[in-house]
């Protein structure tokens, strides 16, 4: 089921499903321990005439957040109850405090007690073993807790004169035929059970008496601690400040965050631009503060894979901190280029993934060949961005002067090592291929090589290091060379996606298969979008990848298996792609000449929010015939891709309509640089 309306602040961050129960919840680091690890906390509302859950389906529920922020709003009907629910739940942006407002209106004429029940299924460090929950007399509130990890689950009812929930329950769940405490709650009775430990949950209760045609306010929170005593600081400062004044705090910090994009929305017609701004918040929601940017935390892919997107993985982080910096975060991507520096290897390449504390992630890449012999298990382009995005990022924070160290330290081991690893014609070396299901040599690995080395040597050209910045500019262009010589084929009238080595033949095979990653030779500079051979690239990706339905889309490349829905591959060459469309929309841009050519750039951006979830959220991939969400959602990349190219659309259209106004004061490349263009 995917995931909708995230909520963090980059030490806690807290999923939704579609139905918003609460499915994830991360902590300390996001996208590391999942202390919820996708097992269902209900929220529930009993009246005397009946008892429901948030996911039932007579409650009618529109979902989203409160205008540009991270701050849901959820209003709920459910009309045979005369009930009316508005659930507004956000993340406090300086403390570890996860805050929900709760507004019960009655539509009938006769007040009404009304008991609000918030439950909490915990797999505290990621497992169900060895957990604690009880009643704290003190807090009025149930405490979990193992080792270095507390939370806390208190509320207060608007008629309440103290803090306090006015009922609880704990109890053992997922053994002995035990459900969870949550069942307890349905007959409007909790069984006050103070303490309980192993696999356990707890559910805690409000009551609210809610006048004729009148509302009433609850307010319900979890602390998140590692230890006993910061929580109880952690719950002092709630209760003194009031959570009402942490939601208003987190609303106006949002806004205010947003207000730090440098781009121009007002040439947006108003939804795109609440869309961009949305994306910008999901890719937030995504990255922690010690500089980890998550690809997603969607822990309902356990089920297909028995692990997760829970990875900083080099590539996807570059291109989002490249979006980014593109907006002016300039402060949040330098955290994520120290955390590459810290996971560099010793011989100068980034590994293929890595965990939010920075130690190495789950692989399945081997470190032998199919003859016994050594091979790196690596995807070279995750080295090669992290150098391109790099040079942007100092170059547009203004900060080359302070980069000495990333030179030293990230630029020039990894530069030297892509220098290496090429063999005689100027080619990289074999490693994987991004989407991490083939070894050899690719044509999106290469084009990132060659802005990686073109990166080194403009930091060695700052930092006065000729004899590098010329070495590295060499090879670059020995690489280029060796893609038009071995990449393009003049049959097929294209360039190729792969090389694969042949033992028998001592030589490299080539894979024609179409694949939407071959726009990197124009994303990363290597020829110019206007390149015939570029066009003619394109131009198939297009016309033999659109997805021949109703929902449209791009799909990675022909016969994509991945999550496959049918074999008929004429008509679905694969599921349609969030970023593999949205790479097609910044082709489209790039050779556009005119404002009237935008037009089908504009197009696939709405196709893009079209297939979004109702709040806003992109998945990975959508399914071919019914445009549903499937694998991880939301995806970070898909929505960084989106923040890139509506970036990239408002430069065109900046350009375009200064030319039209006959404005000539100020050169197309000052104009393409003020709205965010790279080129």
């Amino acid at each position: 089921m995917a995931r909708d309306l995230p909520i963090g602040n980059g030490n806690v961050l807290m999923n939704f499903d579609v139905h918003y129960n609460v499915r994830d919840i991360y902590f300390p680091y996001v996208g590391q321990e999942n202390q919820a690890l996708d097992h269902l906390s209900h929220f529930g509302v009993w009246t005397a005439e009946d008892f429901f859950w948030i996911d039932h389906p007579e409650l009618k529920k529109q979902s989203g957040y409160l205008n540009d922020t991270l701050i849901t709003n959820v209003a709920c009907t459910h009309e045979r109850l005369g009930l009316k629910l508005q659930l507004r739940d956000g993340v406090d942006v300086q403390e570890n405090v996860f805050m929900r407002k709760v507004v019960v209106e009655n539509d009938w004429d006769r007040e009404r007690e009304v008991k609000l029940y918030f439950h909490l299924d915990l797999h505290l460090y990621g497992n169900g073993m060895g957990d604690t929950v009880y009643y704290d007399p003190e807090l009025k509130s149930l405490v979990f807790y193992k080792g270095h990890r507390y939370m806390s689950l208190s509320g207060r009812g608007q008629d309440q004169k103290e803090v306090g929930i006015t009922s609880y329950a704990t109890g053992q769940k997922e053994m002995n035929r035990l459900e969870g405490t949550w069942r307890d709650a349905e007959d409007g009775r909790l069984g006050g059970n103070p303490i309980a430990q192993g696999s356990v949950d707890g559910t805690v209760e409000l009551v609210l008496r809610v006048p004729a045609k009148g509302a009433k306010e609850a307010w319900f929170w979890i602390c998140f601690a590692r230890e006993d005593r910061e929580l109880r600081k952690l719950e002092r400062t709630v209760r003194s400040a009031t959570p009402q004044a942490l939601l208003q705090r987190t609303y106006n910090y949002w806004g205010q965050w947003l207000g730090h994009d440098r781009h121009d929305l007002k040439l947006l017609e108003p939804d795109m631009a609440s869309f961009y701004k949305r994306s910008l918040l999901v890719v937030r929601t995504n990255t922690d503060n010690r500089g980890a940017i998550l690809a997603a935390n969607d822990s309902d892919i356990l089920k297909f894979a028995r692990d997760t997107y829970s990875y900083m993985w080099p590539r996807d982080g570059a291109l989002i901190a490249h979006a980014l910096d593109r907006s002016g975060y300039h402060a949040l991507t330098k955290r994520f280029f120290q955390f590459c520096k810290r996971g560099l290897s010793e011989d100068g390449y980034l590994l293929h993934k890595y965990n939010p504390d920075g130690s190495v992630g789950s692989s399945w890449h081997p470190w032998v060949n199919a003859r016994g012999e050594k091979q790196l298990a690596i995807q070279e382009d995750e080295t090669a961005l992290v150098l391109f995005a790099l040079w942007h990022h100092h170059r547009q924070a203004r900060t080359l002067d302070e980069a000495r160290d990333d030179y030293d330290n990230l630029v020039l081991p990894a530069a030297d090592f892509m220098a290496r690893y090429t063999d005689a014609s100027g080619l990289p070396l074999p490693s994987h291929d991004l989407w991490e299901e083939r070894y050899g040599v690719h044509l999106f690995t290469v084009a990132s090589v060659y802005a990686g080395l073109l990166a080194a040597a403009d930091f060695a050209e700052h930092f006065g290091d000729k004899l590098r910045a010329m070495h590295y500019r060499d090879k670059a262009a020995s690489v280029k060379q060796a893609v038009e010589h071995s990449l393009y084929s003049e049959q097929e009238q294209r360039f190729i996606r792969s090389l694969y080595w042949n033992d028998e033949k001592q030589a490299y095979e080539p894979d024609l298969t179409l694949d939407a990653s071959m726009y990197a030779i124009f994303d990363f500079g290597m020829f110019e979008p206007d390149d015939p051979r570029v066009v003619s690239t394109m131009k198939a990706i297009r016309e033999q990848l659109w997805v021949q339905t109703e929902v449209g889309g791009l799909a990675r490349y022909s016969n994509d298996y991945y999550h496959q829905v049918t074999k008929d591959v004429a008509k679905v060459p694969g599921n349609p792609w969030f970023i593999c469309t949205l790479w097609y929309a910044e082709y489209v841009i790039a050779v556009a000449k005119s404002e009237a050519e935008l037009k089908e750039a504009a197009e696939l951006l709405r196709w893009t929010m079209s297939h979004a979830l109702p709040s806003g959220i992109l998945a990975e991939q959508v399914h071919p015939f019914s445009g549903e969400p499937m694998s991880v959602s939301p995806l970070t990349w898909s929505h960084a891709t989106f923040v890139k190219v509506v970036q990239e659309y408002l430069a065109k259209l900046k350009l375009f309509r200064h030319r039209e106004r006959g404005q000539e004061d100020q050169s197309d490349a000052k104009l393409l640089h003020a709205a965010g263009e790279k080129r």
